[in-house]
This record gives C-alpha cells, structure tokens and sequence, in this order.
C-alpha cells in the first residue's frame, strides 16, 4: 500500500496488539506491553486497504512497494501490479482457469508456532468468496481462512495457521470463480511461539477478567478508616459464566449429580430440550425430562441456556415434521416454539433459537427466507428476559468450512437483527467449538473471534470438545484458554463430562468418577477463574488494595479494638476498576 488518500485514522482489529517489527518476522518482548480491544474499528468494506499488520510479518514485498518481488504465478493465469486513482498499489490475478490460479510466496513455517494472517482484498466485479490457503507440498492445502470480498471495497481477510511441521510452504489465495479477477494489498504473516501465544492470553486476562479495587473501611458515626481492621474477602459467584452440557443421566445418579453440582454454575441440556426429545409423535409433547433436570438445576443454584428451540438440520427432523405439508410445518413450528418458549420463560439465561442455520436450511426451505428471523423476533417476545442465540459450528474450528467462516456468521446475526421489528433485540452468537484430535488453530480462532466481535453481540463458546488423541487434555485447555482470554467471550459451555453419562468423546472422568487428564484441566481452570479466599488487614487511613477477579464477592470486615465483625456484598465488573469502595462497619 503506497497511500491512504486522506484515510488516517489506524486500524485497531479486536483484541490486536501494538507489535514492533523488527525485521526477522519475529515480535519484540515489549510488543505485547499494549493490548487493544475495540470491537468497532474494524470495517469489512473500505475504501481504501486498513494497514498492513505486523510491519508484514516474514511476508517480503507486504504492500507491494516493490512491485511483483517476492511474489510469483500460482497454476495459470498472469499477475501484475495495478495502481488505483489514488496512487494505492495492489497485486491482482487475472486470465484464471482454475481457483487457485492466482499469486503465490514461499515462506518458511517452524513447527509449533502459530501464524496470524491478515490481507485486503477485493474481486474485480460483483462479490465472491476469497480465501487464503497454505500448500505444503504432494497436493495438501491448509485452508487459512475466507472473506466475501466485494468490488469497489477491501475487505479484510483475517485468519491464521498452526504449523505442525517445519518447512517451506506456498502462501495463496483461491476463489472459484475464475472469471473475477483476485486484488490485494497489505498481506501480512506474523508467527508467534507457544511461550509468546501463552503471554498474550495472560496478559489479556489480566486486563479484562480483573479489576484493581480499593477498600476504605470507615464506621458509621465517623470519615475517618478504620485502620488495622481484618478484611476477609470471599468470591461468592464468578463472573465469567464456565460451565458443562448436563444429560438426562443426571436423573439417576447421585454420584453424576454430586460431580456436577460440586463444580459448575452454567449449563445447557444436550438433547433434552430439542425438539425431537419433547414431541417424538405429532402432538404428543412431553417434557418430563427436562422439567426435571431443570429443577435439578435450580435447587443447585446452576444457569440454563435453552438449547435449542429449532434445529435447521433435516437429520434431525422426526419423521412426523418431515412429512408435514409447508402449512402444517408452520402450525407446528408455532405450537413448538409457543410451547417450549412460554413453558421456560425467565427460567433460561438464553435461548439457542436457531441451530446450524448457515450450514442447513430446513426452515427456510420450507417456510421462506425469513423463517430463522421470524423465529427470533416469536422467541423474544416470548421471553425478553433472555438473550438470543445463533448457534454454528466450524466458524472457530476450521478454517475450509467457508459457508459458517465468521464474516458470514457476522452477516447473518446482521441480517436477522434487520427485519423488521428485531432491531433491539439481545442477540448473541454462540459458536460451538467441537475441535478435532490434532493441535487447535489458535491463530484461526484467535482470529474469528476478533471479526465475531464487530458485531459487538457477546460470544459464547456453547459445546466445546476436542476428540480423543494423545494431547487431548493440552488440546483442551489451549482452546479454553483462548476463549476465556478474548474480550468478546462472555461464557463457555463445554460437551463433556462423565463417561458414564455417555460422554466417550472427551470424558471427564473414568467409570468410578476418577478425574481423567482432561477432567484434570478442568478442574484446574474452574479454580484459576475464581478467586481464591483473601486476608489483609487495612492501613492506618482504613485502606486496602488489591486485584480480583470480576465477579460478586462476600467482605467481612473484624473491628480490631471490639473484635466485632460485619459482613456485606459488593461486585467488581470492569466499570468498577480502580474506584473506592466504602464498606462500613455496623
């Protein structure tokens, strides 16, 4: 990129970091000293391309100030620098004959580091899928990542890649149709090692899961602190809503019921709630099951996210609503969401209303376009105390699954939230994190989430699991931690649990409830977000200082002439940082 034409103001993507290059691709330590989140600066269509981030990381020729060095032919076709009216100079691909006909660079990946990609793209006319893909040689091809790029705008393509092998590997990009031409500008490839990935999410919780507190403990009658006072400081709720999908095995096993109570304040059922499980003949709902998990729920003080009032997948239609007529799918679809929906009002945190509508379309198909946004508009009105969900998969997992990428999952929240009437309701955007045996692509999902958070709606992490392997258990708490790290991310509910209960895919505990690896890291991380039981004493102004979690917490404060003590409630959020709470004594 060789000018901005007046454009100026940076662009600061969700969750970037302020990173100096230094010329060998790598970061410096103090790079990771400024963490940004702002969730409205980054715009998918602009003007002119956003900046290069990283300096262009190992890319050579980033901004294409040099022309076409560094940069060679991929398959067929021809490449050429192109200059727009504002002097700006990009690549462009053009007499394609097949997708990945287009502009390649070698770069040279270590094995273990993570790779964040980004680059501004555009097609010559029309919209169309661009996505940037890594060859490594005998055929393979590493999706890294996809925009819908736009003519007469760039559009930012945001990914990245886990490198499991160390070697040289050709960086392009695909577009299937290869009548439009492909032009970008500003590519950039910055790795980053475990040790460096591991610093960033600490140094992020620390500045958005934790608040600097100040306490002045003063007696009634009196402004002047308490000094030498006893201060005790309990967590009594956490903020951050973690938490565990719970089936109906629950029902007859105290030593489930025992495991899961002792643990987690969040869950959602698995397949009680659904729509198959309540009506399994046309008429004939029955929702014993999840009436009594749910009181389960209840006498344990755990939150419910309602999962899921419809399900867009024709396999998981019973046969019954598959033979309905589209005038008898609409009676039924408003028996079933009236049902389910009044029955659970204001006793679930949210509702999953609409699952897997990007890969799947049985609604749409059958009942119009609009049908998931209809849908969200019935189940607000039905409970407005609740937040509603979309619900996809692969959009954090996996890179190639371009139909659920996360600007596509963003244009669909959008859109629904346009129809008519829907402007204000409560959305968010669960993403449900079923990640395969292999090592997790941080860099991807670090990545979506940044372009998920545009949309400012919350984020969700809502059926987390990592399929059996010999690092499941690393695997597992790689992924959490990312999620809980991101600013974005305000819960996560994992699929697993006891294998018992049947969860075999990532089991939490053996047969006789004996914690496995990966229940082992759960374990761990449910104590790490809480924080633990504090005892200071305040100085001689009654002062004390220190630094929590966010969450509710119970204080006691021991008068230290009378020995008397008195005991209140007080919450820190992320407003409350660095102000003065005044606790007095009664």
């Amino acid at each position: 990129m060789k000018a901005f034409s007046g454009f100026t103001m940076p662009l600061l993507l969700c969750l970037a970091f302020v990173l100096f290059y230094s010329g060998s691709g790598k970061v410096t330590q103090d790079a990771f000293n400024d963490l940004y989140y702002d969730a409205s600066a980054t715009t998918q269509c602009l003007a002119e391309p956003g900046i290069t981030m990283y300096g262009g990381g190992i890319i050579v020729n980033p901004q294409f100030t040099y022309g076409t060095y560094g940069w060679t032919v991929s398959g067929q076709g021809e490449i050429a620098e192109r200059v727009s009216r504002t002097n700006n100079g990009f690549m462009a691909a053009y007499n394609r004959k097949l997708p990945l006909d287009s502009f390649s660079q070698k770069v040279l990946l270590e094995k273990g580091e993570f790779y964040m990609f980004s680059a501004w793209v555009q097609v010559s006319e029309g919209s169309e899928t661009v996505s940037a893909v890594f060859g490594t040689g005998g055929g393979e091809f590493v999706p890294g990542g996809s925009v819908v790029a736009e003519h007469g705008c760039w559009s930012l393509l945001k990914g990245g890649i886990a490198a499991n092998s160390s070697g040289p590997v050709d960086l392009l990009f695909e577009s299937k149709n290869t009548s439009k031409e492909i032009w970008v500008d500003n590519v950039s490839l910055q790795p980053f090692s475990k040790k460096q990935w591991r610093f960033h999410q600490d140094q992020s919780i620390e500045k958005v899961r934790k608040g600097k507190v100040r306490l002045q403990v003063t007696y009634p009658y009196s402004k002047a602190g308490v000094g030498g006072a006893t201060v005790l400081i309990k967590q009594t709720k956490p903020d951050f809503a973690f938490g565990c999908g719970m089936n109906s095995h629950i029902l007859k096993s105290t030593d489930y019921q025992n495991w899961f109570a002792s643990r987690f304040k969040f869950t959602a059922f698995t397949n009680e709630m659904k729509w198959y499980s309540t009506e399994k003949k046309q008429g004939q709902e029955n929702y014993t099951i999840a009436d009594a998990m749910l009181k389960f729920a209840q006498d344990n003080k755990i939150s419910i996210r309602g999962h899921t009032v419809f399900w867009d997948d024709p396999k998981y239609q019973t046969d019954w609503v598959k033979a309905l007529s589209p005038k008898e799918l609409q009676e039924a679809a408003e028996r079933r969401i009236n049902s389910i929906v009044s029955r659970y009002a204001g006793d679930v945190i949210a509702w999953d209303v609409v699952n897997e509508n990007l890969h799947f379309s049985f609604l749409e198909d059958n009942l119009g376009k609009n049908a998931s946004s209809i849908y969200f508009s019935k189940a607000y009105k039905l409970d407005p105390s609740a937040r509603m969900f979309v619900n996809e998969f692969n959009t954090i997992e996996f890179g190639g699954d371009v139909k659920v990428s996360p600007w596509n999952l963003k244009k669909r929240l959008e859109g629904m939230l346009s129809y008519p009437g829907n402007e204000d309701i409560p959305a968010g955007i669960g993403v449900q994190g079923h990640f395969g045996p292999g090592q997790p692509n941080l860099a991807y999902m670090r990545s979506s989430l940044d372009i998920l958070a545009t949309t400012g709606a919350p984020i969700w992490l809502t059926e987390v699991s990592v399929e059996p392997g010999l690092y499941q258990a690393q695997y597992l708490e790689e992924v959490l931690r990312e999620a809980y790290s991101h600013p974005a991310v305000e819960g996560i509910i994992i699929f697993a649990g006891p294998l018992p209960a049947g969860f075999s895919a990532t089991a939490l505990t053996d047969m006789n409830f004996n914690s496995t690896p990966a229940g082992d890291v759960v374990d761990k991380l449910i104590k790490e977000w809480k924080s633990d039981d504090l005892k200071a004493r305040t100085d001689e102004g009654g002062f004390f200082g220190t630094s929590l979690l966010h969450g509710e917490y119970e204080i006691t404060i021991i008068d230290p002439i009378t020995n008397s003590s008195s005991t209140s409630i007080f919450e820190v959020t992320k407003d409350s940082s660095e102000k003065i709470f005044h606790i007095q004594m009664e």
